[in-house]
């Protein structure tokens, strides 16, 4: 199976969600990352799925998405055409010790030192999937504490927007 990322504009309205997660439960399908969040437009919210199917099976997922009501858009994001993010909190073990190393670790990835007690320090970085995996490998030594991580966001690369369209859209349903 292929990993495709799919950029969803929605209303912004209560249950939105719960239908689009829903039709991929429904067909058997698991989502591998999830993030939704507001637009530069009012009432309209991006939800960013990555899911790993078949192109026939995600060629019927996305007519069944575009039926669905408040569904305004659907474009699937190629990796080499979009900029591709995650975003993660790490909280590590850092006594007097190791303190040192797990601040040039943080300095090696470019990530950033955002939280700092006597005995650990909370990491905040930004990256592609495998940069962030590569950064909790060179950390599990010193002892990861907490991990949180947020799902991909992406948007298309160069000047044009999926939202062009959808502000017509949304003016006409208004």
């Amino acid at each position: 199976m292929s990993r495709h990322t799919l950029s969803v504009l929605v209303e912004d309205k209560p249950g939105v969600l719960a239908r689009v997660a829903s039709l991929f439960s429904r067909r058997g399908f698991n989502i591998d990352s999830l993030a939704v969040g507001p637009t530069e437009l009012a009432d309209v919210s991006r939800i960013t799925i990555v899911v790993s199917v078949e192109g026939s099976a995600l060629e019927q997922v996305t007519k069944q998405l575009n039926k669905l009501i408040n569904v305004i858009k659907i474009v699937e994001l190629d990796p080499d055409a979009s900029v591709q993010r995650e975003f993660m909190l790490v909280k590590v073990r850092a006594d007097g010790d190791s303190r040192a190393r797990v601040l040039e670790t943080v300095t090696l990835f470019r990530a950033k030192v955002v939280d700092v007690s006597p005995d650990s320090v909370t990491i905040e970085a930004t990256g592609k999937s495998d940069k962030l995996q590569a950064l909790l490998k060179v950390l599990e030594p010193f002892g990861i504490k907490e991990l949180v991580k947020s799902g991909l966001v992406a948007v298309g690369r160069g000047p044009r927007s999926i939202t062009d369209r959808a502000v017509r859209v949304v003016e006409r349903s208004a």
